[in-house]
């Protein structure tokens, strides 16, 4: 009689927990996991455009570099906009290819060698805005090389920070998910991303959290400049939410949303590229505390693990109702919604080889190169 009681009240629990996740996180607003913040379609033209300066870091992009600028190339702003197309020491034809392009308003910078205490993708950055600020430009667009836009995405953009006083917009483009892989650990990623920094927190003033994603960023020249400029992430692993955690901090609005005109060009296609992906960052999220970390699977196997073990139906049912909108967003079959269970403990095992890799001295690299420890 004890043990059946204590499983119903198990039962109950898991179940309540989910829902406490699903509309009491974050405290105010809730809803971490409707997929509902985005732009406009048809936003509203503005009268003076103001000048935007687009800032591409590339490292060994041969393969898609010209696909990614003639998007940018081919955008429809009304407003003068340049291209600054920073070649990150490659070791393929990236400068070449970018060489070879026709287009008035683009250019290609070749980095200077990478100054210790700088991450590969700032200093790139860097050096693209070393380059474009001489022309003043109101906005940046700090956009990766292996992302596809659509010809209004920038005007997009511009006009719902103008209209909105922004200082910050920030769209999480749409990641690949074609492969098996893919399908099981993207929408799961872009989930969890969501949870640690919901997409309406960041976008209400009076919350403190902040993020941003950072294959799509626009951000106001003068509030760049008032934090420090890129010398203030210059060795930030998580750059873009440290960037938007710097502006939001400095009493400007910032916003954070779905991209569905841009997608990126490059996949995961197996599990080791997802592992690679997540492990170079997960622990940096837990500020490479031991304590946050054990915190942090004891809740993942409360949450996920225990709830499969006990075939807690409601407490899966929660889950997958609310891992549903992402999984749609990406235009899966409904099956995929079931899935989240083992895509937590994959997640979490990166996790757990982040932090190795971390306090064993185990090399760590992104885009062929060696990763900081802090």
């Amino acid at each position: 009689m004890w043990l059946f009681i204590t499983d119903n009240w198990l039962h109950i629990l898991l179940a309540f927990s989910w829902l406490v996740l699903a509309f009491a996180w974050p405290l105010k607003g809730g809803g971490f996991w409707k997929v509902d913040q985005r732009l406009s379609l048809t936003p509203q033209k503005l009268k003076a455009p103001p000048s935007v300066a687009i800032i591409v870091p590339a490292r060994n992009e041969a393969e898609v570099i010209a696909q990614t600028a003639q998007g940018l190339l081919s955008q429809n702003y009304q407003g003068e906009f340049t291209i600054t197309i920073v070649n990150d020491s490659s070791t393929d034809d990236t400068a070449k290819i970018v060489e070879g392009l026709d287009g008035k308003n683009l250019t290609l910078v070749n980095t200077t060698p990478l100054p210790d205490g700088w991450a590969g993708k700032m200093w790139a950055l860097y050096n693209g805005i070393e380059t474009a600020e001489h022309q003043s430009p109101e906005y940046y667009w700090l956009t990766d090389a292996d992302i596809l836009h659509k010809a209004n995405v920038l005007t997009n953009l511009v006009t719902h920070a103008e209209n909105n006083q922004m200082a910050l917009v920030s769209e999480m483009v749409k990641l690949r998910c074609n492969t098996f892989w893919e399908k099981l650990l993207t929408p799961a990623f872009i989930f969890y991303f969501s949870l640690i920094y919901p997409f309406r927190a960041v976008n209400d003033p009076s919350s403190e959290i902040a993020g941003a994603a950072g294959g799509s960023i626009l951000v106001r020249r003068q509030a760049l400049e008032d934090i420090g400029g890129i010398k203030a992430l210059k060795g930030a692993v998580i750059d873009d939410c440290t960037l938007a955690k710097l502006i939001k901090g400095s009493g400007r609005n910032i916003w954070l949303g779905f991209g569905e005109r841009s997608t990126s060009l490059r996949g995961n296609d197996t599990l080791a590229d997802h592992w690679q992906m997540v492990q170079r960052s997960a622990y940096t999220q837990l500020g490479f505390s031991p304590v946050l970390l054990v915190a942090a699977m004891i809740g993942l196997a409360f949450s996920h693990i225990l709830p499969v073990l006990l075939f807690s139906w409601p407490a899966l049912l929660i889950m997958a109702v609310i891992y549903w909108p992402t999984i749609r967003f990406y235009g899966l079959s409904p099956i995929w919604a079931l899935t989240l269970p083992i895509s937590a403990i994959l997640f979490g095992l990166m996790t757990i080889s982040s932090a190795l890799s971390y306090h064993l001295g185990w090399s760590n690299k992104w885009r062929d190169r060696q990763i900081a420890k802090s």
